[in-house]
């Protein structure tokens, strides 16, 4: 039974969190040294092209265990990419989760491709693979992994329908940087693996991305589409289309690459950081009755973002009034960021099929999207209420934050109801 504890602040009573948050949540984090690298590559006058960037695809090697790297302007560059080399082409299907960034599934359009939705699991918030295998159709090529917010999604299962039904995976590890699976980097798992350097990534680089693979083929296939430069140093046939390339320029700026290395330098020391604050606040939540999506011992996740699940059955307590007292509080949450993407115009008005230039009519609409479907996803979503990461929040700070959950939560049945 929940103790009484003072009133909320919703209610009249003081703010639990009153400490300043500005610095406990400050992302990213910038010194001297991140200005220092930037500044070497400003002054060397490279500026497009630079050794640094070689450099860098030699940290993720290094990070991943893969044998080839290839940066990007952006992860979503990194992933059309990484579409390109598997081969995805007009009609075929790719299983993709609903509830992600757009940047995970939109890309497949441009070669062609028809994005299937699948379930999630509610362990972890990666595809259920019983549902993946439940979407498989003699169209079938690929399926698009998403570690969400920086959990690992059950790789073994989902590896094993895809070897089963002769399917490549795309790992879309931007969330997920130094995270552990089974003893296994995060980022060594996909037939290609997909890293984010956007600037609040757990490696921010203001914007860029990064391609892995252990494959020479698809490797240069990645260069062939959008790194035309580097097709001259290629000893296989593709090094004839140097003076073309693919149609696009998708290569990483070397004053980003200088500052996603130093970044990359803290990232171990960071993200220990940060786990060890978020799970302190996952414990004591967790004696609440909330889940923290803690992680067996087997997996190490990290926290890009740091998202928790409530059950208002068990208080009464909506989730959206529960997050109106909580803020009363003085406490920075709020909905998860990502709206589900089977229930955007984009699929549900039949525009996709245009982006993808396939013949879709009233008589062969191609692939049928009903914002009803998914209902465990759309659900599952729907439970979950986003806390900031505190990459540098003291313990003070984080038991003021179990004090504003312990008050709203044992007064739930005072506080006012938005209906």
């Amino acid at each position: 039974m929940m103790v009484a504890t003072n009133k909320p602040a919703i209610l009249g009573g003081e703010k639990a969190v009153t400490l300043d948050q500005t610095e406990a949540n400050r992302w990213p984090i910038i010194s001297n040294v991140d200005e220092q690298a930037v500044l070497e590559v400003l002054q060397s006058g490279e500026l497009s092209i630079n050794p640094v960037i070689e450099k860098l695809e030699d940290d993720f090697k290094k990070l991943t265990g893969r044998k080839f790297a290839l940066t990007h302007n952006n992860g979503t560059s990194a992933i059309l990419a990484g579409l390109h080399a598997l081969g995805i082409s007009p009609l075929d299907e790719v299983i993709v989760p609903s509830a992600t960034w757009w940047s995970s599934v939109m890309p497949i359009l441009h070669c062609g491709g028809i994005p299937v939705f699948a379930e999630l699991e509610n362990e972890c918030l990666g595809l259920d693979p019983e549902d993946v295998e439940r979407k498989i159709t003699a169209k079938t090529k690929a399926i698009v992994v998403v570690h969400l917010f920086g959990m690992p999604s059950k790789i073994d299962e989902i590896k094993a329908v895809a070897d089963k039904h002769g399917l490549k995976i795309l790992e879309d590890a931007s969330h997920s940087h130094g995270a552990m699976y089974k003893g296994k980097p995060i980022g060594s798992f996909g037939d290609v693996s997909i890293f984010s350097m956007q600037g609040n990534k757990l490696v921010p680089s203001g914007e860029g991305g990064v391609l892995l693979c252990d494959s020479q083929e698809l490797y240069e296939s990645a260069i062939r589409l959008g790194h035309y430069e580097r097709l001259l140093g290629l000893n296989s046939e593709n090094r004839y289309f140097a003076a073309t390339g693919f149609g696009f320029k998708f290569r990483m700026a070397p004053m980003s690459a200088a500052l996603a290395r130093t970044q990359l330098q803290h990232l171990e020391e960071r993200n220990k950081k940060r786990n060890k604050n978020c799970i302190y606040l996952s414990k004591k939540l967790a004696k609440l009755g909330i889940d923290p999506f803690l992680a067996t011992d087997d997996i190490t996740r990290v926290y890009f973002e740091f998202l928790i699940r409530y059950n208002e059955k068990e208080t009464g307590l909506p989730i959206n009034d529960l997050a109106t007292a909580l803020q009363a509080e003085g406490a920075l949450v709020s909905a998860p960021r990502y709206p589900l993407l089977h229930q955007q115009p984009v699929f549900t008005h039949g525009v996709w099929s245009k982006i993808a230039r396939l013949p879709a009519t009233n008589d062969n609409p191609l692939h049928v999207y009903d914002p009803a479907d998914l209902p465990l996803t759309t659900m599952g979503n729907g439970s979950l209420i986003k806390l900031p990461t505190f990459p540098s929040a003291s313990t003070d700070l984080l038991d003021q934050y179990v004090e504003a959950f312990s008050k709203v939560l044992a007064h739930a049945d005072e506080i006012p109801r938005s209906d």
